[in-house]
């Protein structure tokens, strides 16, 4: 047994469904707020540089590759959510330890090694998914910088998993909010050089998302090997680190990077539709996406403290409990994404008004806002069976839900609608919007059928 446990570690296991639910998912909803906030105010900060539309248009190319490059982060996330979890459920201290640092080396590995392939090919990379002229080359400028960190991006987000996953959310949230407080603060001195600094541009955006993603990393490390965690990490632990183990833990995740990669793959396919339609669709499609992604993570992070709490119930054998564990949290998801939806909807000209001047921009972006916001609901029930999926380890159902969704409720539809009927990229938001719903009412339909309370890892 590991020595420097805490002596009375955490259980959420008990008690109120709700309020574990709450307990372990709002700490990781509001980090995650923090950090898809970072993602906008980069977004504004850029906006207010010379040729707002290009400045914008360009990290929305770029963020459609880091999709890509992200999706591989999927091999060892998913893994270590379901084996940290579960064993820390089980009270194996010593395996949820040994799992932590498996997962820490494994995505500094694999960050590192993907980041050099995106240094070298960034400029294809973004003329693949459509840029061009000044989008493209300020697409090379922010991407190269972004790729050197690609490692530490990884293993910060493991730091974040590792800390739910033993009952530590809010040490998690505190770290991800004070992460991306330090990059906004960031962010309009590196880019308009203030206080004397080198402007720096939409560069400067990209240097201070290193900056701040270093530093976590080195302060979440000293957070476990100082003892402030559930679990002690320690330079030599009860149990050894072993190649057979980080095997499992990617074994575990190969399904859930094949969905992710068909997911970020077909954004390599849409995105350059969208570009047909012009730089100033591109750019409302960036920003309207931010806030769609700002719903999304308002789940993510419930979701992943959900994938931890599902874990620790299975680890504990309370298998009822986390059934209607799930059964609430998929209540909760579609609850809070009417709520947003509604919010979107109603402001979407606000919203759009506080990035962009051009009237024409501004019309693309409420268009698209006012069309998604009818699918939210859906996607809030698909997340949150995503990451009860997740929890347990069952990835398999999530990649075929994945990949159906992408390429044939998606993709292929939007080939059709702008390519052979010849609509305009008012129906690529109707098509993305309809394949949510439609995926998200199979994914439930499968999901009743209870397979995931029975999965071992």
């Amino acid at each position: 047994m590991n020595d420097k446990i805490k002596k009375n570690p955490a259980d959420y296991t008990e008690g109120s469904i709700i309020g574990s639910i709450l307990k372990m998912g709002l700490p990781s909803m509001f980090g995650f707020l923090a950090q898809h906030i970072y993602s906008m105010v980069d977004m504004y900060w850029v906006s207010k540089l010379p040729g707002a539309e290009s400045g914008v248009a360009a990290i929305t190319f770029y963020a459609n590759i880091l999709w890509f490059f992200f999706s591989f982060n999927q091999l060892v996330g998913p893994g270590s959510v379901a084996i940290i979890s579960r064993r820390y459920g089980e009270k194996d201290y010593d395996a949820a330890e040994k799992a932590i640092k498996e997962t820490i080396l494994l995505k500094l590995l694999f960050g590192g090694v993907f980041g050099i392939v995106g240094f070298f090919t960034v400029d294809k990379m973004l003329m693949l998914v459509g840029a061009e002229g000044e989008a493209l080359s300020l697409g090379i400028e922010y991407g190269l910088i972004m790729f050197v960190g690609l490692g530490i991006m990884y293993a910060t987000y493991s730091i974040y998993t590792a800390m739910r996953g033993v009952a530590n959310p809010k040490m998690a949230m505190i770290l991800m909010i004070g992460s991306n407080v330090l990059n906004l603060v960031l962010d309009p001195f590196f880019i308009f050089g203030w206080w004397g600094l080198p402007a720096w541009g939409i560069a400067g955006a990209a240097y201070a998302s290193l900056i701040s993603y270093s530093l976590t990393l080195i302060i979440g490390i000293v957070l476990f090997y100082g003892n402030f965690t559930n679990v002690k990490l320690n330079l030599k632990g009860n149990k050894s680190i072993s190649f057979i183990a980080m095997w499992k833990i990617l074994k575990i995740g190969i399904p859930a990077w094949l969905g992710s990669m068909s997911f970020s793959g077909s954004r390599l396919v849409i995105t350059p539709l969208v570009a047909t339609f012009g730089t100033a669709v591109v750019a409302a499609y960036g920003v309207a996406g931010q806030v769609f992604g700002f719903g999304i993570m308002l789940l993510v992070g419930i979701g992943l403290g959900l994938s931890s709490l599902i874990g620790h119930n299975l680890g504990g054998g309370k298998i009822e409990r986390a059934k209607q564990t799930a059964d609430q949290s998929i209540i909760l998801g579609i609850g809070i994404m009417i709520v947003f939806g509604m919010l979107v909807y109603f402001g979407a000209g606000i919203i759009m008004g506080m990035f962009f001047d051009n009237p024409e921009t501004i019309k693309f972006g409420v268009e698209m806002l006012r069309i998604f916001a009818f699918s939210f609901p859906f996607f809030g029930a698909f997340i949150m069976i995503e990451e009860i999926h997740m929890g347990v380890g069952l990835n398999t159902p999530t990649m075929i839900v994945d990949i159906i969704h992408s390429w044939g409720f998606q993709v292929l539809p939007i080939l059709i609608l702008t390519q052979v009927l010849g609509y305009g990229q008012t129906a690529i938001w109707w098509a993305l919007a309809c394949a949510g719903m439609i995926s998200s009412t199979g994914f439930y339909i499968y999901y009743r059928r209870g397979r995931w309370l029975k999965q071992k890892v």
